[in-house]
């Protein structure tokens, strides 16, 4: 490849200064390494808040549920619920961390395919809108802490509807073979349903599914919203929940739906299968993926005449391992001259002891990389930063939002002495 990166990876708000630097949200991006470092997470927030908009304007304020997993921090939880989005959080930790940003449980719908009674009793006592019923365990321990004297939550369960999305085996959760919801095949979603209805633990008011993550054909979600339709029919529940996991373009050429076309597949699918339920969607990539680029610094180029070149960076696996866990693609381009062609071909790796920390397996790069470069990668804003680790003890990077010219940290860098907080000798 030798063009330059595409500036429909970037986020909305991505603009190129006279000096050919870019620019995000108004911020000099080389002015935000020198003020908080390497590697850093830089999000556009208007680009979050346009397709936080665009989701409620296609499904409906309060219709769209963020997946929290995909990004989540006290500013970005507060975010979603000032857009108007419900949060979808799948632990007890990422639910105490959206009430410590402000947001109400009742804004809040708990999923998680093992939910531990502390997590439940947490979720029913703090009031959270919807618990999402995962397994006949789950009813289980809804049934004791209802005899303990818990009040009774409303619920969805989660139907395994047998449907496979196009996507990457370990982020498929909609065939029969997976560790996700009652299966419909065999006959578990019928049974669950029949229980909930009856139990005293719990109120039933709908039913939920999801096919997988990173999808790029909408008629997968079509096919979904089918299933499920001719399953929730003879019930007449008033919700209906079709899940995510809308795709996003990580590199040169990928392309995807967008939330508005996500929305008008979905919609009139439902439409035309007269589904009378409240329909909602829990978007999380979709909102956040391309909001974000991680910045990092060349700190080694090591050429091995025959074979191939390593630019290692100052980050890595650490926080960004979906490359190493799906094999998944990304761009890389310089900030200083984003309109370079890159004409050579380098492995981006990181400063792990691992030969499978790698970034790009092949990435395209201008002739002139150097070490002390800063290094961009772009669409980072989904499971960089939350499926993050310390690995080889390396500090997690901050967070910084960006707006009209302005930047805020959002999650400051960690420090060594954070990694020995929870050690206790």
């Amino acid at each position: 490849m030798t063009t330059a990166v595409p500036m429909s990876l970037l986020s909305d708000n991505a603009t190129v200064g006279a000096d050919g630097s870019l620019l995000i949200g108004g911020c000099s991006v080389a002015e935000l390494a020198a003020t908080y470092g390497t590697p850093l997470f830089v999000y556009d927030e208007d680009h979050l808040r346009a397709r936080c908009r665009e989701a409620v304007q296609a499904f409906g304020r309060r219709n769209v549920v963020y997946a929290s997993k995909a990004f989540l921090c006290k500013a970005m939880a507060l975010l979603a619920y000032e857009e108007g989005l419900l949060l979808d959080v799948a632990t007890g930790g990422e639910l105490h961390i959206v009430l410590a940003a402000g947001v109400p449980a009742s804004a809040c719908v708990m999923h998680g395919n093992n939910k531990s009674a502390q997590e439940l009793r947490h979720a029913i006592t703090a009031g959270v809108h919807h618990i999402v019923v995962d397994s006949f365990d789950e009813m289980d321990r809804l049934d004791a802490l209802h005899a303990e004297g818990l009040p009774c939550p409303e619920v969805l369960l989660r139907i395994t509807p047998g449907v496979h999305a196009h996507t990457h085996e370990f982020i498929a959760t909609g065939q029969d073979d997976s560790k996700f919801g009652f299966n419909l095949g065999n006959g578990d979603a019928a049974r669950a349903v029949d229980r909930a209805t009856t139990s005293a633990s719990m109120h039933l008011v709908g039913l939920h599914c999801h096919i997988g993550s990173n999808v790029f054909e909408a008629s997968s979600f079509a096919k979904a919203a089918e299933v499920m339709a001719k399953f929730a029919e003879p019930f007449g529940l008033p919700e209906l929940v079709l899940g995510g996991g809308l795709g996003v373009a990580y590199t040169s050429g990928e392309e995807v739906p967008t939330i508005t076309d996500w929305g008008n597949v979905l919609l009139d699918a439902c439409a035309a299968l007269n589904v009378r339920a409240r329909v909602s969607i829990e978007p999380g990539r979709s909102i956040v993926a391309s909001a974000a680029l991680t910045v990092y610094t060349v700190g080694t180029v090591k050429e091995i005449p025959g074979i191939r070149t390593y630019i290692s960076v100052d980050g890595g696996m650490s926080d960004n391992p979906r490359p190493v866990l799906y094999g998944s693609g990304y761009e890389a381009f310089l900030p200083r001259d984003v309109a370079a062609e890159r004409p050579s071909s380098a492995r981006l790796v990181g400063k792990h002891c691992e030969s499978g920390d790698i970034l790009i397996f092949e990435a395209a790069v201008p002739n002139d990389i150097r070490v002390g470069d800063l290094l961009a990668t772009p669409v980072t804003g989904a499971y960089g930063h939350s499926m993050g680790s310390n690995y080889n003890k390396v500090a997690r990077p901050p967070v910084v939002f960006v707006s009209k010219g302005q930047a805020r940290l959002v999650i400051r860098r960690e420090t060594y002495d954070d990694l020995l907080a929870c050690d206790v000798g």
